[in-house]
């Protein structure tokens, strides 16, 4: 230390008082090294905190897929199933996806030479695929029954067929309710995939309501007419089906007379069922399907999530449709103005077809507060109190014809699909 000091003095010493480069060349080594030694240990220390960062990461995710969060990898699992109950959605490629899927779903499995190919008739072209109508060999020796196909094209994409094969096991997970349309079956072991649905023969309720308005004595073979009874007595089946997703801890949110089907019986069958597969599959934040505002609960206008609850406010919207003959729900009201309108606390008025006791579940219905609701359970008694002192004489008389496109316009629905649209799933 010493020597460093009288070193240094010397060199003042020899040079001159204004020539301070001369003091820095003295100590360039130190002036280059230690600058290099501090950045060369701030990367080091920044390097190893980004590793363990990353290690952290890593340790997330592995915990992640080894502790139920599955959701985004696979299709809920059918209860009590001993075999491969998911289809493995994190496959990359379509044969894998097949091949997964012929296990999964192989009780369902229907040989495709038992759909007649002479049969097939045409309902409609999707997005993804058509759809058709087509006979079933029964296995009775010439006995057949008309089923719904809805195809998924040959040339679709992985995303497609992932989700498509999501439908057919959401579905089978639905399990069996009688106001539920029926999963008979499905082809999936090649492309193109199949989903065989039950054909409901009067189609659906939307088109129905529309045909009573017409000077239409029968609709294949079933009059066509309805009466007050007959709307308490549809509503009562559609509150069963909700009463059953309730149990299931699902929510539709598609409820209206266009996803309600009609036996030559008379019985209804809830159909309909994307929104509740996104729903349920990827999360209400991840859902693509868009319902018509107009049947929708101000809560879920509002993005709030959803429940059933918002089912039964669109229920109220359903028995409108009904006792109106079909009739466009706020007919005065423009979709884009629909949530400012029932923020300001307005409500349906009474339609003059419909009846004091009618028009009180209706309004129970369309509670602001959800909580003030009914349940599909109390839903179901008030239909059924009220069906009583129901009118089963009178047939109810619209005299106006709809026109498709002039309904679109009021109702804010697309007119392509109001034509005896199948939405089976």
């Amino acid at each position: 230390m010493a020597g460093d000091v009288k070193s240094f003095t010397r060199l003042l010493l020899e040079c001159n008082s204004n020539d301070k480069l001369c003091v820095v060349r003295e100590y360039q080594t130190e002036v280059i090294v230690v600058p290099v030694l501090l950045v060369g240990v701030f990367v080091i220390m920044l390097t190893v905190i980004l590793w363990l960062h990353c290690r952290g990461l890593r340790a997330k995710q592995e915990q992640s897929s080894t502790s139920g969060h599955r959701a985004p990898q696979c299709l809920s699992c059918s209860e009590g199933s001993t075999e491969s109950r998911y289809i493995q959605l994190n496959e990359t490629s379509v044969e894998s996806l097949l091949n997964s899927a012929s296990l999964t779903l192989k009780e369902l499995e229907i040989p495709r030479e038992k759909l007649s190919p002479g049969t097939w008739q045409l309902i409609k072209h999707g997005r993804y695929g058509s759809i058709y109508r087509a006979q079933l060999e029964t296995g009775n020796p010439g006995r057949t029954k008309t089923v719904v196909l809805k195809a998924l094209r040959d040339l679709a994409s992985v995303q497609e067929v992932k989700h498509f094969l999501g439908r057919i096991k959401f579905h089978q997970n639905l399990g069996h309710h009688e106001n539920l349309v029926e999963l008979v079956g499905c082809c999936v072991g090649q492309l193109p995939l199949y989903m065989i649905m039950e054909d409901v023969s009067l189609g659906d309720l939307l088109t129905f309501l529309w045909m009573c308005r017409k000077d239409v004595m029968t609709m294949d073979g079933v009059p066509c007419d309805l009466t007050e009874r007959q709307v308490y007595e549809v509503g009562q089946q559609v509150a069963a089906a909700l009463a059953y997703l309730e149990q299931k801890k699902l929510f539709h949110g598609d409820i209206a007379a266009r996803n309600v089907l009609l036996h030559s019986n008379f019985t209804a069958k809830l159909c309909g069922f994307g929104l509740a597969y996104e729903t349920h599959t990827y999360g209400a934040k991840s859902v693509t399907k868009t319902v018509p505002v107009k049947w929708q609960a101000p809560e879920r206008l509002l993005k709030k999530p959803p429940s059933i609850k918002a089912d039964i406010w669109s229920f109220g919207i359903l028995l409108y449709e009904m006792i109106t003959l079909g009739a466009p729900p706020y007919p005065e009201v423009l979709p884009s103005d629909i949530l400012p309108y029932l923020q300001r606390e307005n409500m349906m008025k009474q339609p003059s077809s419909c009846q004091q006791a009618m028009y009180s579940i209706m309004k129970s219905c369309w509670q602001w507060n959800a909580a003030n609701r009914p349940s599909p359970a109390d839903l179901m008694w008030s239909l059924q109190t009220a069906m009583k002192n129901s009118n089963d004489h009178a047939v109810l008389q619209v005299p106006e014809l709809v026109v498709p496109e002039l309904y679109a316009n009021v109702a804010g629905v697309d007119v392509l699909n109001l034509v005896r649209e199948y939405t089976i799933l």
